[in-house]
């Protein structure tokens, strides 16, 4: 057994063109940073890939990246992959986080290493773009600049070194991601909702996902605006399409506290985490 994590993200920013592609996306410009929260996939040799979890509602067929992954490889090996894979999942799915692009670019790292098939960065690359377009900056999970429809990544030298605490607040619902996109430019505003961009760091924090997600899931927004009024907040939005809000702190001790009195003011279903933007800067 071979066991690898897999980091998610968060947006620090997240613009998008209005126009459609001729391929159905739009193009977008995302400034994305790793967090310390992973799955964990374990690998195993095998008669026949398989796929195993055990947390409800996460999809064990074709259907799941991973499979994806397994299969976009497979094409380029000419041969079976032949692995059992189990995901230990801590990443929430529908929450902007980008759990299920992370676990498929660990599948092409890890199945590439186990069967010693030797591919380099432009081919697993070229896997993982068709799989799904934040796949590819999972490859190499630094702060990053992603264009086009997200898989031309541009790591970002000066931000190398660049952390926070953080702490991510996601309510029971997921948002679906091509619902985000295809309101963009038919939803409202909410009154007495901030959707300006902040600034920290020398960067500018803004998410254009925010005001379709916001029309349809009003809640997302009044937990925008609780987390910009807690002590010790220098930065709050939502992550992707959501449905997770994130604020970064200026320490670990003020994230923790935004937390318990989120989980304690706001809803104590609350999936939580604290833990650190770009960790290993």
């Amino acid at each position: 057994m071979t066991s690898y994590q897999a980091p998610a993200k968060i947006n620090l920013s997240l613009r998008v063109s209005n126009k459609v592609r001729e391929d159905g996306y739009h193009n977008v410009d995302i400034l994305m940073a790793p967090i310390d929260l992973c799955d964990t996939l374990e690998f195993h040799n095998s008669r026949t890939t398989t796929l195993l979890c055990e947390t409800p509602g996460v999809p064990l067929d074709e259907s799941n990246l991973v499979f994806k992954a397994v299969r976009e490889f497979e094409k380029l090996y000419g041969r079976k992959a032949k692995q059992r894979i189990t995901i230990i999942k801590r990443v929430p799915f529908g929450a902007g986080l980008g759990g299920g692009s992370a676990d498929a670019a660990v599948t092409l790292q890890a199945v590439n290493e186990i069967l010693g098939t030797n591919y380099g960065m432009e081919e697993l690359h070229a896997m993982a773009a068709v799989i799904g377009s934040d796949v590819p900056f999972f490859l190499n999970p630094v702060v990053s600049r992603c264009t086009g429809r997200g898989e031309i990544v541009t790591p970002v030298e000066h931000l190398a070194g660049w952390t926070r605490p953080v702490v991510l607040l996601k309510p029971q619902f997921g948002v679906a991601t091509p619902y985000a996109y295809k309101m963009l430019t038919r939803s409202r505003r909410l009154r007495g909702v901030n959707y300006g961009v902040q600034h920290l760091d020398d960067i500018d924090f803004v998410n254009e996902l925010e005001r379709p997600v916001f029309a349809k899931f009003p809640l997302l927004a009044a937990m925008k605006m609780w987390l910009k009024e807690q002590e010790g907040v220098r930065v709050a939005l939502m992550s992707g399409s959501g449905s997770t809000m994130f604020a970064l702190t200026d320490t670990p001790e003020q994230a923790q506290a935004v937390a318990e009195k989120a989980r304690a003011e706001l809803d104590p279903t609350l999936f939580v985490h604290c833990g650190m933007v770009n960790p290993q800067a």
